[in-house]
């Protein structure tokens, strides 16, 4: 599962968003915070390709991967200068996880992510707060 996992940051550090909806099984799903599912890989990558674009020096690092049966909870973070159409300016580093769900195909069947939105919104527009 550690290696599942850092391949799939390596696809996201690579800005190829179908690269990260190949770690999706074909119907697979993906949340974010409680949002409705994107399903199928297309969607995944429209919801990666959104992330790509508003931070195109996007850096994505795992922070720890954690196994139970056929689930992965998944913490990561997410840096970034928010510089894409209409972006502000301002540097993002936003921690989160995703519970990811492995199908029989050995991919990611479903994955709900979780991050602080108040957190990321309020980096968003006045940058990262000070240390």
């Amino acid at each position: 599962m550690r290696d599942l996992a850092k391949r799939y940051i390596a696809a996201w550090c690579s800005k190829d968003p179908a690269s990260v909806a190949a770690f999706y099984s074909p119907n697979g799903s993906l949340s974010v915070n409680g949002d409705a599912p994107a399903v199928g890989r297309s969607a995944i990558s429209e919801v990666a390709q959104e992330f790509m674009t508003a931070f195109p020096d996007l850096e994505v690092r795992m922070d720890d991967v954690l196994v139970q049966d056929d689930r992965a909870v998944y913490h990561g973070t997410l840096a970034g200068t928010n510089t894409g159409p209409g972006g502000t300016g301002q540097r993002v580093r936003i921690s989160g996880f995703e519970v990811w769900e492995i199908g029989v195909d050995g991919l990611i069947a479903e994955s709900r992510g979780h991050f602080d939105n108040a957190a990321y919104q309020r980096q968003v527009k006045h940058g990262l707060e000070a240390p």
